[in-house]
């Protein structure tokens, strides 16, 4: 029996490319042999953070589109065009046996291409509100995999798997890690940690509440651990001198950063949203106003709707933050009952079940040559 062929695309983004990365993994560990070729935005981060990974990636000359007149919506047309030509190259060079959409701009041509060629097609969804590319292509595609309920108010109900968000299996168990995770960071057991978190670039408007309200902050008697993204370290690096702040560009041990955490302030990225329903520890949502659709602001509202967490808008920080913040620190009955709801909202099988309906596709398609 030969080997599987998949390609899988998407990018743009970090909650677009992590979960491509992890459907092939879970893939790699199932059939070994499987042979993967991931296609992505020429110029996005893709390029770099697949091959890192261990994987082949090919880009189109493809971008999104602006919401004012630019440059590059001009040339959108004829980056479609050339991304389509490519598509079909890359899908007659490759001959896979399925392909994997996982949103962004980059997944739009190929998955419509593989589409118009019989090949068993996949897309994931990662947020509740769904993006341009996977409305486009939901009536096309054979399974959609989603992560939140009434989904069908933008796909075909009857094509919507609830699969959830690929995340980290190292979050499963980071109640174990938390003796640990304090000496790592050298934070002081006897006081409540309030993680930081801005996406691995850093967000600007959680930086400046932090540094704005960080007095206030240790006057709770709390601690924090803060992630500032690489972007914007050089102008917060100097909170290490101070008392009861740690201050790092970027985190790469996420699990134990977790783990360290009493509370937890983010963005309501996907990708984010969905490892901290698993590890279950109260959050103050921040949404970003700034991403296509304002899609952080439907995610947390899914989530804070059911008791999960609190949100904030960028808007009401000045009148609400220092009195959610303060009200949660002082309430341990609060803090547990937001880590118990945020908790029930979880799908740690995400992964092996997006997998599970790809198998599935594999297994009933007509075009696979076995």
């Amino acid at each position: 029996m030969k080997p599987y062929r998949i390609i899988i695309s998407g990018g743009g983004t970090g909650g677009h490319i992590y979960p491509a990365l992890a459907i092939a993994d879970e893939m790699k560990r199932r059939h070994p042999d499987t042979e993967f070729l991931f296609v992505g935005a020429r110029d996005r981060m893709e390029m770099e953070k697949v091959p890192q990974a261990g994987y082949t990636i090919e880009g189109l000359w493809i971008s999104g589109i602006q919401r004012r007149l630019t440059w590059s919506n001009l040339m959108f047309p004829f980056k479609l065009l050339s991304s389509m030509v490519k598509s079909a190259r890359i899908l007659r060079r490759f001959k896979p046996d399925a392909a994997v959409g996982t949103g962004g701009f980059a997944s739009g041509p190929m998955l419509k291409t593989a589409v118009r060629k019989n090949i068993p097609t996949l897309i994931q969804e990662q947020n509740s509100f769904a993006g341009i590319t996977n409305k486009l292509l939901a009536k096309e595609v054979d399974t959609i995999c989603v992560a939140y309920d009434h989904m069908d108010r933008y796909f075909p109900k009857d094509k919507i798997i609830k699969t959830g968000n690929p995340v980290r299996q190292d979050l499963l168990d980071v109640s174990t890690k938390r003796e640990f995770a304090i000496k790592k960071y050298n934070l002081d057991p006897e006081r409540q940690t309030i993680l930081v978190l801005g996406g691995s670039l850093g967000a600007r408007t959680i930086n400046k509440l932090i540094a704005k309200k960080y007095k206030f902050l240790l006057k709770q008697g709390v601690q924090i651990l803060w992630q500032t993204g690489k972007l914007y370290i050089d102008q917060y690096e100097h909170f290490n001198q101070k008392e009861g702040i740690k201050v790092m560009a970027y985190i790469d041990t996420m699990d134990l950063a977790y783990a360290a955490a009493d509370l937890i302030i983010s963005r309501a990225g996907a990708g984010s949203v969905s490892e901290l329903c698993v590890v279950g520890k109260p959050v103050i949502f921040i949404p970003s106003p700034n991403v296509a659709e304002d899609h952080q602001t439907k995610n947390a509202e899914a989530i804070a709707a059911k008791g999960g967490a609190i949100l904030i808008a960028e808007h009401q920080l000045d009148t609400l933050f220092e009195l959610e913040a303060r009200a949660l620190i002082k309430n341990q009955e609060k803090q547990q009952a937001l880590a118990a709801a945020i908790k029930e909202l979880a799908l740690p099988r995400a992964t092996k079940d997006i997998v599970d309906e790809l198998e599935k596709l594999l297994a009933s398609s007509k075009t696979t040559d076995r």
